[in-house]
């Protein structure tokens, strides 16, 4: 029986795991820091599977409207939003919650027009450009394309129209 105790302390003590993913603002922030490292590697594999700046973007823009569009429903749940009354409402709620949630940043809404149905939003500091520089000859690469295809994939998700982007 001693000699089972002793393994059972021994395997305690060598066992080890990672921080606990239990909550879910730690598991959010690692997530984001995933993401932040590995998109400079996802862009660079586009640039090299496309030829043209124009095709790494549209390809950026459809992967981001795929992830949008399920991105949704994990905001909804653990963000305990209710339902924006207008799109001035929306656009608030995703850069003060939803932006600080996935990317840890909080752009400010600007450039409201007459209508109220555009404008956009503003990084201070774009957490994706934090390891990359952009070779000059793709000048006309839209490195964070793939934020607007989120963003237009969440809006179409909630019944916003995509031309509000």
């Amino acid at each position: 029986m001693s000699q089972q105790s002793s393994r059972r302390s021994e395997k305690q003590k060598i066992d080890w795991h990672l921080p606990s993913t239990s909550s879910t603002a730690s598991a959010h922030h690692m997530g984001t820091e995933l993401l932040i490292l590995t998109y400079g590697t996802l862009v660079a594999q586009l640039c090299e599977d496309c030829k043209r700046d124009e095709d790494i973007n549209k390809e950026l823009d459809k992967i981001g409207h795929n992830i949008g569009t399920r991105l949704v429903e994990d905001f909804l749940a653990r963000s305990n939003i209710t339902q924006c009354r207008n799109f001035h409402e929306t656009a608030e709620v995703i850069a003060k919650v939803a932006f600080k949630m996935y990317l840890g940043v909080t752009p400010r809404v600007t450039f409201w027009n007459q209508a109220g149905d555009d404008c956009s939003l503003f990084l201070e500091k774009n957490p994706l450009m934090g390891y990359v520089e952009i070779p000059d000859k793709h000048s006309y690469l839209l490195y964070s394309n793939m934020i607007c295809g989120i963003l237009r994939g969440a809006l179409k998700m909630l019944g916003n129209s995509p031309e509000q982007l």
